[in-house]
């Protein structure tokens, strides 16, 4: 004979805890002084996806990089990381919780080779260095090919890859990328970004700050639009396709 089967009513079915962003800007503002530059910003980046920051020079997009990696304390509203208040939480403090940024500009170490800048990672904790050097190494075989090269002499892209790698040997849960496309070749900027897609595929959650919209859109799940310190238009790709051109334009208010 058949057991019958217990009917499971709503009352009785157990809800997993929602999931929350792996970072959160809520009503955010942030000044340089008396001059308040991010006017009540609002942003989500869900685990394991790629958000897009879009917007031409001087929207505020690097300044709310720089709130969101703890390098500026806002002035205003609240900033989360994986559901944790940390308003005013110092850059190593976030980079222990598994945030990791790396800037405009790449930040590595010119006059280092590879290697050394690589090895410069596992003073960060117990990081092995052979783990961390076989990992650069197998996501970016170049820099295998560079490693006695002083980091200074090499391409932009090869500096941007190593710069990628040496975040990575954090094994960051959230990554901030400045303008990542700054000074490369197309073709480099397209590799660069297949990259940041499989990372968001491993799980890694990524907020990119892009004044070149096309190729971050192409890997992107969600989209902000900032002009003049405030987000005017957040979506899916394809709904803040139209207004990109707009926005670069000066036409979004």
């Amino acid at each position: 004979m058949m057991a019958k089967r217990t009917k499971t009513t709503t009352a009785d079915a157990v809800l997993a805890p929602a999931v929350p962003p792996a970072l959160e800007l809520l009503d955010v503002t942030a000044a340089y002084g008396r001059i308040e530059v991010l006017h009540g910003v609002t942003l989500a980046v869900q685990p394991g996806t790629v958000f897009a920051l879009l917007g031409p020079n001087g929207a505020g997009k690097s300044t709310a990089l720089k709130v969101a990696s703890g390098r500026l304390v806002p002035t205003g509203g609240c900033l989360h990381v994986a559901g944790t208040h940390v308003n005013g939480a110092k850059p190593h403090r976030l980079a222990r919780a598994g945030v990791c940024s790396i800037p405009e500009g790449r930040g590595i170490f010119p006059n280092l080779t590879v290697a050394e800048n690589l090895r410069m990672m596992t003073f960060r904790g117990d990081l092995p260095a052979d783990a961390v050097t076989e990992q650069a190494y197998e996501r970016f075989p170049v820099l295998g090919e560079r490693r006695t090269q002083l980091a200074g002499t090499l391409s932009g892209g090869e500096q941007q890859m190593l710069a990628m790698a040496r975040a990575l040997a954090t094994d960051p849960s959230l990554l901030l990328l400045d303008e990542i496309s700054m000074g490369l070749a197309p073709m480099i900027v397209g590799k660069l970004y297949e990259l940041v897609g499989q990372l968001a595929s491993e799980g890694i959650s990524i907020l990119v700050v892009e004044q070149f919209a096309r190729t971050a859109l192409a890997i992107a799940d969600a989209a902000a639009i900032m002009v003049g310190g405030r987000i005017v238009r957040t979506g899916k790709p394809q709904d803040v396709t139209d207004d990109v051109s707009a926005a670069y334009l000066g036409a979004a208010s």
